[in-house]
């Protein structure tokens, strides 16, 4: 998918920001994201062309940050934190109560695509552990009632 003509402004003008080009590809890969609801092969292969960089290089950067999809999302996308803070806080039993409750695994989405499930590194609300953000909204002090109510409240 080639980005439409509004969200390729917003690229070329993030690329202008920064005095190297490679600089500016995680806010390219953001505004790719933004439109399409994640990053899919054909899309890393238009960055790659429009930054000047290795296929590769681009492909590292996709696969190694969490906050990049490259499949759809559920139209909830619950993400779990699963670090130090929320491990301590019960975040594991709140994951397999979600997997339960949803009747998926971690990284997959319902049939009816309502909701996705991953887990991710720290979302820096470790004061509120265990917390997860669903789509850009972060949940935080979370128990298997406040879980209930949230889902409920997504139909």
């Amino acid at each position: 998918m080639i980005p439409s003509r509004e969200t390729q402004e917003k690229i070329d003008a993030a690329v202008r920001e920064y005095p190297h080009a490679r600089s500016a590809l995680l806010a390219v890969l953001h505004l790719i994201q933004s439109e399409r609801g994640y990053i899919a092969p054909e899309d890393q292969a238009w960055a790659a062309t429009r930054m000047g960089l290795p296929p590769a290089e681009v492909a590292g950067v996709v696969s190694f940050y969490t906050l990049f999809r490259t499949k759809p999302p559920g139209r909830h996308h619950l993400q779990v934190c699963r670090t130090l803070s929320c491990q301590i806080r019960g975040c594991r039993e709140l994951l397999s109560y979600l997997e339960e409750k949803l009747g998926i695994k971690q990284g997959q989405v319902t049939t009816d695509g309502r909701f996705s499930l991953v887990t991710v590194e720290c979302l820096g609300s470790c004061g509120t552990a265990p917390m997860m953000q669903v789509n850009d909204d972060y949940h935080e002090n979370l128990t298997r009632e406040r879980l209930d109510v949230l889902l409920d409240s997504m139909k």
